[in-house]
């Protein structure tokens, strides 16, 4: 028997499903065509996605939009001095509609 592999995934918000192979193209695509507004950011100490999408978003479950936007992958955790693409959520959720 062959599972979806994001079938317990959690939903969010806007009813997309965490690491849906979706997003991750519309949201890279839209930046690198220049209708995606974002700004940069650099990561310090020990900072993670998840903290970070909390203080810019207010909603950490969001740190995979910076994952995407800054071709991460899908780790929290990254190295210090990595730069990060902050593209406005509002923006990117009607993107992903």
């Amino acid at each position: 028997m062959t599972t979806s592999r994001y079938k317990t995934t959690p939903i969010i918000g806007f009813g997309q499903r965490y690491g849906t192979s979706i997003s991750i193209p519309l949201i890279r695509a839209a930046i690198d065509i220049g209708s995606l507004p974002y700004r940069e950011t650099i990561t310090k100490g020990t900072q993670r996605l998840d903290t970070l999408a909390g203080e810019i978003y207010g909603d950490s479950r969001y740190w995979w939009i910076l994952a995407a936007a800054s071709e991460i992958g899908w780790g929290l955790q990254v190295p210090p001095g990595t730069l990060i693409r902050v593209p406005n959520l509002d923006d990117t959720l009607e993107l992903l509609g």
